[in-house]
């Protein structure tokens, strides 16, 4: 019997602590990030890296003085063609989206590992900085060898 009351009493504490961190940061900002790459070549020798990142505030709280940064294109590999790896917003409120974008030419072949970008961002109920993550990219195989595609495939079809 006794041993039935801690079960139910230790059950009863885990809810009720669960309950109160949901509480707690129910009402602050919640950043989500998707990073993206895709490459495209645009002729022998040349190839270009579009680079899109979305963030979304999945939380119930404006978050302000939004910064993004993303230096993980080495500049021996890279040349910047549009648009910046870095940008700030003023904010970004509960339940929005902000998005930046960038273009990038690839200097050298090989296999390339992106990291993460990285948002900073203010909540008005504490003075330290906060910090999210972006997803990581999938490899890119930079200015890899690849086989001529073919966009169709004629049948002579005897009649």
């Amino acid at each position: 019997m006794a041993t039935l009351i801690r079960n139910s009493l230790m059950k009863a504490l885990i809810v009720i602590f669960f309950a109160s961190v949901a509480t707690a940061t129910g009402d602050a900002p919640f950043i989500v990030a998707h990073k993206k790459a895709s490459l495209t070549r645009l002729k022998s020798g040349s190839e270009r890296v579009s680079v899109s990142i979305d963030i979304y505030n999945q939380g119930f709280s404006t978050a302000y003085d939004m910064s993004l940064l993303d230096d993980s294109w080495p500049q021996d590999m890279f040349d910047i063609v549009s648009g910046n790896t870095s940008r700030s917003w003023e904010r970004l409120d509960a339940g929005g989206l902000l998005s930046h974008s960038f273009e990038l030419e690839a200097k050298k072949q090989g296999m390339f590992y992106g990291a993460p970008a990285v948002i900073t961002f203010r909540i008005p109920t504490k003075a330290a900085l906060q910090e999210a993550y972006s997803t990581p990219i999938l490899p890119l195989d930079v200015l890899a060898e690849r086989p001529p595609e073919k966009k169709f495939d004629w049948v002579k079809v005897a009649g």
